[in-house]
């Protein structure tokens, strides 16, 4: 046994016997994310004869203390960014700004392009919000449309789903897209610009399924729902959309200067820094949401709470994602699976789209996913290998394969079913069929681009 746990392939056991335990953990047991990635780090450290020395401290202390510390770096990276997008998107639905954006759609676009209005909305809110709470707003208006028509319910609930789910795959700051690219290293700016850019064409996609199943499938409407918040003081079209643009142009604006100039003048830097950007988008929400509902104060500050009570959670999921993708670095996975497949030409972007697929199917959340398959796959293309494309295009992978199959173990999938009133069996039909078809398209994309346009 001794032989085994010290070869140069014990990694790739303790690889699967991690794996196996958060799936196990989250989908059979249970168990919250947060407790499941932290468990599962700690597991990795106790099995692992090959963590980090040290001096004076006992290795089996070893295997629960680096957990946490990877857990704090990470945190300490994440958490202002992931508060503030909190921040900014409970402050967009409660002025009166995210729906204001999406009526300005409607009414640009017309009925007859509703459901490309609503793609696009669902598009854009879901960059600072998360995927949820973009259902929640936009499905009234999905009902609204459809008792008006007497028609096309189909149509608008698989144009809702479909477009928030894409930026929420692929768009910072959305946490899973964040911490993948911290944890391959990729400028925030890139990846903002590259996710936007890799989510037109299944945005496009999304629009051909939904009417493709919209004419094979009449589902009624069977829920209502109750008027919303008034709110006499709605922010104008171009104020409504400041806390998402101000962030997106700041931070793609300087890795844009980087990328072309090969410097980077302090005033950019400064203002392009996430933390900063960040902040100037929550402040201009936070002024629309005292504004628009003449909060005091006092008044608006208590209203922040719920939002970053919402953020605590993600944070620490997240976080959690990152001290296990640390732990599973620090076992050695690289070196192992280098000798393994040594001989062997591996596209690093199938296996990118397969693990998180994988990962995704097992348990079901597509953060979780993306935050495996990221950590996994920085093992295999540290600064050693030498890729033939950006390294962008593994983080478009895993976020493609992030949104493969989601069926009864995604809490996306009952928000959807629920929602919308849509049966178990509907919601496989329309929902998931959606995601596998967009999963497929992007990673054929992601593998036709990174041959076009290799970026390096």
């Amino acid at each position: 046994m001794e032989t085994i746990i010290h070869s140069g392939y014990w990694p790739i056991v303790v690889l699967f016997l991690s794996m196996v335990l958060v799936i196990i953990l989250i989908a059979r047991l249970g168990f919250h994310p947060f407790i499941a990635l932290i468990l599962a780090a700690i597991f990795i450290g106790l099995i692992s004869p090959d963590l980090p020395i040290i001096p004076g401290q006992n290795p089996f202390v070893t295997a629960i203390e680096l957990p946490m510390t990877e857990f704090g770096i990470m945190a300490g990276k994440i958490s202002w960014v992931i508060a503030l997008a909190a921040v900014i998107g409970a402050a967009m639905m409660e002025s009166g700004a995210a729906e204001q954006i999406v009526d300005w759609l409607l009414k640009s676009l017309g009925n007859k392009y509703a459901a490309v209005a609503l793609i696009i909305g669902g598009f854009i809110l879901s960059i600072p919000v998360f995927f949820d709470t973009v259902f929640f707003l936009l499905i009234p208006i999905g009902i609204t449309l459809a008792l008006k028509t007497g028609k096309d319910y189909v149509l608008y609930v698989v144009a809702i789903s479909g477009g928030a789910v894409i930026a929420h795959s692929l768009v910072p700051p959305t946490p899973g897209p964040l911490i993948m690219a911290e944890t391959l290293n990729i400028e925030l700016g890139i990846v903002i610009l590259c996710g936007i850019v890799a989510g037109i064409l299944p945005a496009i996609m999304v629009l051909r399924v939904a009417k493709w199943l919209n004419r094979r499938m009449n589902i009624p409407v069977r829920i209502s729902h109750g008027p919303g918040i008034e709110i006499s003081k709605r922010p104008g079209l171009l104020l409504s959309l400041l806390p998402v643009i101000i962030p997106l142009f700041l931070i793609s604006l300087a890795s844009i200067v980087k990328t072309v100039t090969g410097e980077l003048p302090a005033m950019i830097a400064f203002l392009g820094n996430k933390n900063i950007a960040m902040g100037m988008g929550c402040l201009i929400a936070l002024l629309l949401w005292a504004k628009s509902r003449e909060f005091d104060s006092h008044q608006l500050w208590k209203n922040v709470i719920k939002p970053l009570e919402v953020a605590g959670i993600i944070i620490l999921i997240t976080s959690a994602g990152g001290a296990f993708g640390a732990m599973i670095k620090h076992s050695g996975i690289g070196g192992a699976i280098g000798l393994a497949t040594e001989g062997f030409q591996i596209h690093y972007i199938i296996l990118a789209w397969l693990v998180a697929a994988a990962m995704k199917i097992a348990q079901g959340s597509g953060t979780v996913s993306m935050i495996t398959a990221s950590a996994i796959m920085m093992t295999l293309i540290g600064p050693e290998v030498e890729l033939a494309y950006h390294p962008i295009y593994i983080l478009l992978s895993i976020g493609f394969g992030s949104l493969f199959i989601s069926w009864m173990n995604d809490s996306g999938f009952w928000v959807v079913a629920r929602m919308s009133g849509f049966t178990e069996k509907e919601a496989l039909k329309t929902w998931t069929f959606l995601l596998a078809i967009l999963s497929l398209v992007g990673l054929s994309e992601v593998l036709l681009f990174s041959w076009i346009l290799p970026m390096v």
